[in-house]
């Protein structure tokens, strides 16, 4: 759907990050439309890559666009404005391919993280039912989703009523908080986990630190790896600015 779930484009060794373009305007601001709050440049409507206007459903989501905007130096960098990406994303790729971005999260709840569990050894699987049994719990309850557990890697097949649980759950969301949804799922690899911060039941770093239990079990035995530690900090960086991207989606 996006590339936010994406590991960064790293320049070449010795090559200069290439500047984005540059500022052209001093002031952005918020005007409120009929149909949400349209973000200006100067009084001039600002668009997305596709051009479409940039509207979006709340004030809140429109003053963090307007923020990202005003701070701004004299280039514009588009990696430093994850909100506005956000909004691009969800008005030219989610709006109007809503029920395939809800296929594609639902599928991720059929096949989650969450269900997949070691045999052996007796510390990975107590830390990994200290971490996930919970969440499945609460999806348990809040959906009436009953979630099939398995042994290793090989596929088990989740049950048709869990499966169309989960997605109507899903579908609840429009393209805007869908597609903070979709990108926590793919970041995390788990459906049940954003859905589980999406409600509330788990903050945003705790879903983060649970989707992490075999990782961080690894690197308790074998050590850590510096370029797999800065991916998990940039990735969770973006897990955490698509859950802020969601929430103010969503407020009142």
């Amino acid at each position: 759907m996006s590339d936010h779930a994406h590991t960064p484009r790293m320049s070449p060794a010795g090559e200069k990050p290439k500047l984005g373009p540059k500022r052209i305007y001093e002031v952005a601001e918020a005007i409120a439309e009929d149909d949400g709050f349209a973000i200006q440049l100067d009084r001039r409507s600002v668009r997305t890559p596709a051009r479409n206007l940039l509207i979006v459903p709340t004030r809140d989501l429109a003053d963090a666009i307007v923020d990202e905007w005003m701070a701004q130096g004299e280039h514009v960098d588009q990696q430093s404005m994850p909100m506005t990406r956000f909004a691009n994303t969800a008005i030219d790729n989610v709006r109007g391919r809503e029920d395939e971005i809800v296929d594609e999260i639902t599928a991720f709840a059929g096949n989650d993280l969450l269900c997949y569990r070691g045999e052996t050894p007796d510390s990975l699987v107590k830390v990994q039912a200290e971490a996930w049994d919970p969440v499945l719990e609460w999806a348990k309850g809040t959906f009436d989703a009953h979630f099939v557990l398995a042994v290793g890697v090989i596929h088990v097949p989740q049950k048709d009523a869990t499966v169309e649980a989960m997605r109507a759950a899903i579908a609840a969301y429009d393209p805007f908080c869908l597609t903070g949804l979709h990108n926590m799922t793919t970041l995390s690899g788990s459906a049940i986990l954003g859905l589980a911060v999406a409600h509330g039941f788990l903050e945003h770093d705790e879903a983060w630190t649970r989707a992490h239990v075999d990782e961080d079990w690894q690197i308790s035995r074998w050590g850590a790896d510096v370029e797999a530690q800065e991916r998990r900090a940039y990735r969770g960086g973006e897990f955490h600015s698509a859950y802020r991207f969601l929430t103010l989606s969503s407020a009142a």
